[in-house]
């Protein structure tokens, strides 16, 4: 299998390439930047030396490369045109919108788009041509980064399409993560609205830890 990450020389987009090259996928980084996601690509593989080296893309030529799975992983600032650039090479594949509308200058809030989600957006973009899935959300880049330790939280998968939101599952679990069907795409809403909290928390003065995650836990704190 090979995915592409599109923004993927961020934090985000490199701890995850990270995590799925060492789980043994194929990973390509997007990037406008050719030069820096060849480079960053470059970096990458010496930490880890995986199976099948990471490589570096123009945006278009790594979601082009993908074989069904194309993350997004950029600044909500960027995600209309991102979007409007990749349409073109997502045809029959799945999106996984990682984005979050974070108020501009305040990302202890959101800013949700008039479809309701960044999630939605996508989707309205991109129409019939290929299905959007959002997750990963929640994901702190500095624990996806941290691989000598398991990820520190659950993970919310929001989507219309069934058979998509499983595939996405199935993907997320391959780094040893636990990911929960949240309903349909319009659940994006609240899941996005999370990690706002979450930086809040993760600020705060009075939370004795940084980094903060979410769990699906039992009520009765029983697996049974």
């Amino acid at each position: 299998m090979k995915i592409a990450i599109i923004g993927g020389t961020g934090p985000q987009g490199c701890g995850l390439a990270l995590r799925f090259a060492k789980a043994g996928i194929g990973v390509v980084l997007g990037s406008r930047d050719l030069a820096r996601a060849v480079q960053i690509s470059e970096e990458l593989n010496e930490k880890i030396h995986p199976l099948i080296p990471i490589s570096g893309a123009s945006n278009s030529e790594a979601a082009q490369s993908a074989q069904r799975l194309v993350l997004l992983a950029v600044p909500f600032a960027g995600h209309e045109a991102a979007l409007i650039e990749l349409k073109p090479h997502l045809a029959g594949k799945i999106l996984i919108d990682l984005v979050v509308p974070l108020a501009p200058g305040n990302p202890g809030l959101c800013a949700m788009p008039k479809e309701g989600s960044a999630t939605e957006a996508a989707q309205a973009i991109l129409g019939e041509q290929a299905r959007v899935v959002g997750a990963l959300h929640n994901v702190s880049a500095h624990a996806l980064n941290q691989l000598e330790q398991p990820i520190n939280c659950d993970v919310l998968v929001a989507g219309s399409d069934q058979t998509a939101k499983e595939e996405v599952i199935s993907l997320i679990e391959t780094i040893g993560v636990c990911a929960f069907d949240a309903g349909p795409l319009q659940s994006a809403r609240c899941i996005e609205a999370i990690t706002p909290i979450l930086i809040r928390l993760n600020r705060s003065k009075k939370v004795p830890f940084r980094h903060a995650g979410i769990r699906i836990w039992p009520g009765d704190n029983s697996l049974s």
